[in-house]
């Protein structure tokens, strides 16, 4: 009997899977060199899913999906906290909004947070692989059994059984690499033995996707509500009508009485569920660093903090852009020993934050006191929205060799945060993360201050020099067939008064000649200055550089800071890209 053989597996066609899928397609790797199987027989139609945090439309900004996401999806801008006023020995029962602030702190991201269900999340992101590399989900696959034999084949150890249907014959394949990113009851972690470590309370919450009919006066803004009756979290949805509600009921009670003495009818309920909250870790997210567990695969918890969708895609926005690194021969399988240091933590602090949100929102936990709650879900917001990630330092992220006071607006190993600057060659204003698409390519984006001074444009030219050099990165690791930006691409940012640089004041590295009609390209530098009709952007006052000395910042292909140093600090340079880069 024949083996299939193909670089990479993906068990799953779930968010983490998808995600890391995606990435891959956007990088250049070919359909044949992943195969994704699916237990379902199609595509997700009802998600669970809603909550899209800022920094998951940042994702799909990188792939170039945002406005859609933007347009279809229901905006959350305000979240009002309501709770039972204290009892006075009046009757009824009084139900009182306590606090209502922003759902998104001012300058978290130039992103909102948004609603939109899982569903059509996954078809834009099948549509993104298929558009770029032809890539499709192979579904009706039942995987059931996963291992690592080296002894068997050396260069494609990992061992996947699985048939097509019920009756189907069972499949043998063989791959570099497995994803097992095969949900909360994965086949993958059981063919392992690996284990959830964690627990479970006996609180029983129920979620519903409805189309109410009430007089409460917050029914289309995110809010809570803290009542003797039981406790209740509103999500408005997509479109005009349709709310999801998260509720814990006491025994007895039913859901209309936590809005009494407001009226609740429900004139239908489009999908519910229930389920016990439980914060469970798996005990190791690889095995042989070959297969690795993402997404429920590897942590679970309770659904009304909006954290799992969004933090399992990011597992796969993680593994994808380091997986297409070693297929194209720039880095070794060595690198993804990074997976498990950086989503491993964030994993952890994910279970840690759900277990301390789920205690404050549960009616039994008699020591949060319901007026406390808004102060606690305020503090929460920076981590709800998906902006507390910081990876320890590694081969792609080095805190100990940056100059961190060059530019204390960012921070090395968490995610570049974007300002609004504008494009020198067209005078666009635009956010400066839309010219660092999910490509598989690394960033060294230089602030060179004021060109129009001497020092700031020796400087410059100098640097640009070393980065076009045999001696520098960019020569070193570009296969010599290839675009000269193919895999490490400077960008320019420079800080000047509106139309005071010219383009011949550019160094040629930051408009190399490349593409099919070897065209010089002109778009990537900009200037931190007054756009025509969208303000000022403050990028270098934002992030903390100073214009006469400036600073360099290497992005990382899924927009994390790698490092950050001077301008004249070749060695700090190269030394990075020596740690991990192949030469072709």
């Amino acid at each position: 009997m024949s083996v299939v053989k193909v670089p990479i597996i993906v068990c799953g066609a779930g968010s983490a899977g998808l995600c890391a899928a995606t990435f891959m397609a956007s990088a250049g790797i070919p359909a044949e060199h992943i195969k994704i199987l699916e237990r379902n027989a199609g595509p997700m139609e009802i998600g669970q899913a809603d909550g899209v945090q800022c920094r998951t439309v940042e994702v799909f900004e990188s792939f170039g999906l945002s406005e859609p996401l933007i347009k279809e999806s229901y905006h959350v801008l305000e979240v009002c906290f309501w709770a039972e006023k204290e009892d006075s020995g009046a009757t009824p029962k009084q139900l009182v909004r306590t606090r209502r602030t922003a759902d998104t702190m001012p300058g978290l991201s130039h992103h909102p947070h948004v609603i939109l269900n899982q569903a059509r999340m996954n078809g834009m992101l099948l549509k993104k692989m298929h558009d770029e590399a032809g890539m499709e989900v192979e579904y009706g696959w039942n995987v059931s059994n996963v291992t690592v034999d080296f002894k068997g084949d050396p260069d494609f150890p990992c061992v996947v059984v699985a048939k097509r249907g019920i009756e189907g014959p069972e499949t043998t394949m063989r791959a570099r690499y497995v994803l097992g990113c095969d949900g909360a009851h994965s086949t993958v972690r059981r063919s392992l033995g690996y284990k959830m470590i964690g627990d479970s309370t006996d609180a029983v919450w129920g979620v519903m996707d409805v189309y109410p009919q009430t007089n409460f006066p917050d029914i289309r803004k995110k809010a809570t509500l803290h009542t003797k009756s039981g406790n209740l979290m509103i999500i408005p949805r997509e479109g005009d009508a349709l709310v999801r509600f998260y509720i814990e009921l006491q025994a007895g009670t039913i859901a209309k009485s936590i809005f009494a003495p407001y009226t609740m009818d429900i004139a239908e309920t489009m999908w519910w569920s229930a389920y016990s909250i439980g914060q469970r870790l798996v005990d190791h997210f690889h095995k042989d660093y070959r297969i690795f567990l993402t997404g429920d695969a590897c942590h679970t918890h309770s659904p009304k903090a909006g954290q799992g969708m969004n933090v399992s895609l990011q597992d796969g926005y993680n593994l994808g852009w380091k997986l297409a690194a070693i297929l194209k021969g720039q880095a070794p399988s060595s690198i993804l020993d990074t997976y498990c240091l950086e989503r491993q933590k964030v994993a952890a602090d994910l279970i840690e934050f759900d277990r301390f949100f789920s205690s404050i929102f549960s009616s039994k936990k008699v020591e949060h006191k319901p007026e406390n709650f808004p102060e606690h879900f305020i503090k929460a917001g920076r981590y709800t929205a998906g902006l507390t990630a910081k990876y320890d330092d590694s081969v792609f992220t080095s805190t100990a060799r940056s100059r961190s006071e060059l530019a204390r607006g960012l921070t090395v190993g968490m995610r570049f945060p974007s300002t609004q600057v504008v494009r020198l060659c067209d005078a666009r204003a635009m956010q400066l993360v839309r010219a660092f698409p999910a490509d598989g390519r690394w960033r060294i984006v230089v602030f060179a201050g004021d060109i129009s001074t001497p020092t700031c444009s020796e400087r410059l030219n100098n640097l640009a020099d070393f980065l076009s050099s045999e001696a520098g990165p960019v020569s070193r690791i570009t296969p010599s067939t290839a675009d000269p930006d193919s895999v490490i691409e400077a960008i320019l940012v420079l800080h000047s008064e509106s139309g005071q640089i010219e383009q011949d004041q550019i160094p040629e590295h930051f408009t190399p000649v490349n593409g099919k009609w070897c065209i010089k390209d002109l778009f990537k530098t900009f200037v931190d200055c007054e756009s025509y009709n969208s303000g000022h952007g403050h990028t270098y006052e934002t992030y903390q550089i100073d214009k006469t000395e400036g600073a360099v910042v290497i992005v990382r292909p899924d927009h994390y800071i790698s490092i950050i140093s001077s301008l004249i600090d070749y060695d700090t340079i190269n030394r990075f890209f020596e740690g991990f880069a192949l030469t072709p």
